[in-house]
């Protein structure tokens, strides 16, 4: 059954264990146990470490009781994305090719979660390599969105939102390429962020695209999401890509709720024809809660957003195929034997590992971006994708001397039915229309649930996008609209679970509409 501690946010648990009034061991004990009644169903972890968990537990507990200077999180449980490096933990990436695979070291952001005092209850499933929109391309079976089972929890986060969703987990850390982090927030009706590229250590994450990945939180509420990213961020000269910065006063501005004055600017580009009427209909409302809370909103155009697909699908596989040439059966991982050669060449075990331990989806990007980069076409592709790039950041540039945040849906769609989409790339990669130019400009992002489609009864998100580190805007805004909407609903939308059919087990939220 369902403890209050699986319900409460990470900021209450954090203020129980400070007083007292609850132990680690208790918290955490109490999130192994729902994942032991619900995750057969929902399908969020791939790895569950119970004794590493409990171990991290007690040992906060013993440094309390002892009287210890914690942090304000130790002993706040948490699931990290199985594409992030985990000392004596499997690291798979959702694929077969990495199956076993057991780091020796610990990603700078875990060695800070670790250092926080942070139980982290386990790896959770993704799309393979972080290549996907659904988690249907997981090479172990997807995740299931609990607010319906038979539809996605989105992508390729899906086993992090998903957890968070179904009070697995208060907290978890997803990696955001092209939205992997907002989108599965968007369909799950959770919170996610995509900090200022180079604002959380890249050190550790096993690389999609290395100038696009970033890791965030996933979090439900927009506090708790503003608590984990400052344990997160800052700089890291283990990464080059990292910002040598300090992490701006989040957990203030998530506090201060404060958009009195502030300019709201809605991107034309990212609104209205082909987004979903109820998808829409949540958005205009929400942005009319920020105008009741004192900002002012004005329409900006960015019309190289037109474009961000199509470049984004040009770099992303260029920099895959390039990263991903490492998985070649020679140092770890899998290792296949070609079938009928009896003293094979090294060429035909990488040939046959690669057959073998990479899915279709990661095949088809790895055939892509190797001809992108090819002798004769990288000018006309990759080298054509970046000059889009840079027109998608100077718009950006401009639209920030017309707003302080840009926000727009999402996503344009609710979650959809598994399948509907696993056939048809290109309507696959439509999830990520309104997120990608995000990733492309290296700018921070968030989504906040903006209510339920009055279509299907499913949550749909809001985005809201800040100039790169300005990160503290997003958690301004995204809790200002949080409280508004919260008060229209009566309380937190994840404040409702009913019993999953034929299993009495309490799997996420009901789709009560909201008045």
């Amino acid at each position: 059954m369902t403890t209050d501690l699986t319900r409460s946010t990470a900021a209450a648990l954090a203020d129980l264990l400070t007083q007292g009034s609850i132990s680690a061991r208790e918290v955490a004990q109490a999130h192994l146990d729902r994942t032991a009644e619900v995750d057969a169903a929902v399908h969020s972890y791939l790895h569950v470490d119970t004794e590493g968990a409990l171990s991290t537990a007690d040992e906060v507990d013993r440094r309390r009781a002892a009287g210890e200077s914690l942090h304000a999180l130790a002993g706040v449980p948490i699931a990290v994305k199985d594409v992030i490096a985990t000392r004596g933990l499997p690291t798979t990436c959702g694929s077969r090719i990495l199956q076993g695979w057991v780091p020796p070291y610990d990603a700078t952001l875990v060695t800070r979660l670790r250092r926080a005092g942070m139980p982290i209850l386990g790896k959770t499933n993704m799309d393979e390599f972080a290549m996907g929109s659904s988690t249907e391309h997981s090479a172990y079976g997807p995740s299931r969105n609990p607010w319906d089972l038979d539809r996605i929890p989105g992508g390729s986060g899906g086993g992090s939102s998903s957890a968070v969703a179904s009070f697995q987990a208060p907290l978890a850390i997803g990696t955001d390429t092209g939205g992997s982090i907002r989108q599965p927030a968007a369909v799950t009706g959770t919170v996610g962020t995509k900090p200022t590229y180079g604002g959380v250590s890249r050190y550790g994450l096993v690389a999609l695209a290395s100038s696009l990945d970033q890791a965030g939180p996933c979090t439900r509420t927009v506090l708790d999401a503003a608590l984990l990213h400052e344990v997160i961020g800052g700089h890291d000269p283990m990464d080059s890509t990292s910002i040598d910065a300090p992490v701006p006063p989040l957990v203030e501005a998530a506090r201060r709720a404060d958009v009195s004055g502030l300019r709201v600017g809605i991107v034309r580009e990212l609104t209205g024809e082909g987004f979903q009427a109820g998808v829409q209909t949540r958005f205009e409302q929400a942005v009319q809660h920020l105008v009741d809370a004192g900002a002012e909103v004005v329409e900006v155009s960015c019309p190289s957003f037109t474009y961000a697909l199509a470049a984004y699908y040009l770099i992303l596989p260029s920099e895959a195929s390039s990263n991903l040439a490492k998985f070649d059966a020679m140092r770890y991982g899998l290792r296949v034997a070609p079938s009928g050669i009896p003293d094979p060449s090294a060429e035909q075990v990488m040939a046959a590992t690669r057959d073998a331990g990479f899915g279709d989806e990661v095949k088809r990007r790895i055939i892509l971006g190797t001809y992108a980069l090819s002798s004769g076409y990288y000018d006309a592709y990759y080298g054509s994708a970046q000059k889009v790039r840079r027109l998608i950041a100077d718009d950006f540039t401009r639209a920030f001397e017309a707003a302080d945040v840009l926000v727009s849906p999402t996503a344009p769609t609710t979650a959809f039915r598994f399948g509907d989409k696993l056939d048809d790339p290109m309507a696959m990669y439509l999830n990520d229309i309104a997120t990608i130019p995000a990733n492309l400009a290296g700018i921070p992002g968030i989504s906040v649930p903006s209510g339920l489609a009055d279509e299907d009864g499913l949550p749909a998100g809001f985005q809201i996008l800040a100039p790169a580190m300005r990160d503290d805007r997003l958690y301004a805004v995204g809790a200002a609209l949080e409280a508004r909407l919260a008060a229209a609903w009566g309380g937190a939308m994840l404040d409702r679970a009913p019993a999953l059919a034929g299993s009495g087990a309490a799997v996420g939220p009901t789709r009560t509409k909201e008045a």
